[in-house]
């Protein structure tokens, strides 16, 4: 799993790196590059850093021609009918069920007075975050299950991927620093646990937990903090229900993050006897 070591290395230090400068050097990063906001540049390279750093780790283990394989991952979107039903329907019943139990279910859907306004907001949303997905479910989560069941591997990851968000919590200006952590960080495990056996079952499609990640913050759903994070933690329980056998055994886990053929996903059994899966 050495590859893991340059990812977390690069995916931390860069988004780590920009949020601490303007943390600790507020007046000159704002004298050199403006106030920081959820639409400033450096706010997307921070979050782009996941992909960022899985584009460098691929790129210099396997070079062009694996980094396209491992692009090509981008294009499998085949799983069981649950998983689309989950992420059509499932995700928006979560935050209105919230809305609900905090009276406010009759709200407006959106707080956008213009359709372009609404159409700018969801495409905003649609190239930030579910960008991330190239690095955490593309690589992080298949090196992971080369060592742990994917139950285990999720955890993990959750437990990463939501203390990865720390410093944007400390800085006004971005969409977290509204937010509080605790529930957030305890969504982000439930998050990677679901997330978890939809990626296997897909054949370790980046995609699939890209979409979710968009409707995840998508802004068409009404603001239920915190009480979604108590939805999310219900349905990975009960995910892991349904799911218990495949969570927790590796023989059906994903484990290769470098398909032989393009387009093409599935188990990595030899992990160690195939330079070509981006062996860790």
């Amino acid at each position: 799993m050495t590859a893991l070591v340059p990812f977390l290395v690069i995916s931390f230090g860069l988004a780590w790196g920009i949020l601490a400068l303007y943390l600790f050097l507020p007046e000159p990063m704002m004298a050199l590059f403006g106030q920081l906001s959820g639409q400033h540049p450096l706010f997307f390279v921070a979050v782009y850093a996941p992909a960022i750093a899985a584009l460098i780790t691929v790129g210099f283990i396997a070079g062009a021609a694996g980094l396209r394989r491992f692009l090509s991952r981008l294009l499998l979107w085949r799983t069981s009918p649950g998983w689309f039903l989950f992420l059509l329907f499932g995700v928006p019943l979560i935050y209105y069920a919230s809305a609900a139990a905090q009276g406010l279910a009759l709200s407006p859907p959106t707080p956008f007075a213009t359709v372009s306004a609404l159409l700018a907001a969801l495409f905003f949303m649609a190239i930030k975050g579910p960008v991330e997905e190239i690095g955490w479910r593309g690589l992080a989560l298949p090196l992971l299950q080369r060592r742990f069941a994917p139950f285990w591997a999720g955890l993990i990851l959750g437990i990463v991927w939501g203390l990865w968000h720390l410093p944007a919590f400390l800085l006004s200006g971005t969409p977290q620093s509204e937010w509080s952590f605790a529930p957030f960080f305890l969504g982000a495990v439930a998050i990677s646990i679901i997330v978890t056996p939809m990626f296997n079952q897909s054949g370790g499609s980046i995609l699939l937990p890209a979409l979710f990640h968009f409707q995840l913050i998508n802004p068409i759903w009404p603001d239920a903090q915190p009480y979604d994070t108590v939805l999310f933690v219900a349905a990975a329980a009960v995910v892991v229900w349904i799911h218990r056998q495949a969570l927790f055994n590796r023989p059906t886990a994903v484990t290769e993050v470098i398909p032989s053929h393009p387009g093409q996903g599935g188990t990595d059994r030899q992990p160690d006897q195939d330079p070509k899966g981006c062996r860790g």
